[in-house]
């Protein structure tokens, strides 16, 4: 297992989440524009996600396991939301959002912890 395999995945994976949020979201800013435009739009960003996270899942089979790369790339897709949220509308997550990210990271210890013994 290469330094490689263990982080690239990781850093590609965030940059990815960022390009899937803004993708997602950046669209409304211009509620103006039609539809067709914000989807296609996505779409071109969402192809440069895929350029990300391909890469990144393929040399992330080498170190870590198929629940492991989700995980990473769930608290990823969390804090890119928190950035993309926050950069684009001025919003900062509150206290409940605080707590319920911070449950869903306390989840992902469990999948990188296990296996408990019975």
């Amino acid at each position: 297992m290469t330094r490689a395999a263990v982080f690239a995945p990781i850093v590609l994976l965030a940059l990815s989440s960022l390009l899937m949020n803004l993708a997602w979201y950046g669209h409304l800013k211009a509620p103006h524009r039609a539809l067709w435009v914000a989807v296609l739009l996505s779409w071109g960003v969402a192809f440069f996600e895929y350029m990300l996270a391909v890469p990144a899942n393929r040399i992330g089979a080498q170190s870590y396991s198929l629940a492991e790369l989700k995980t990473i790339a769930e608290i990823c897709s969390l804090i890119g939301f928190v950035i993309v949220a926050w950069a684009l509308f001025g919003i900062r997550p509150g206290l409940n959002q605080a707590i319920g990210f911070m449950l869903i990271a306390a989840g992902a210890v469990f999948v990188f912890r296990g296996p408990f013994p019975s």
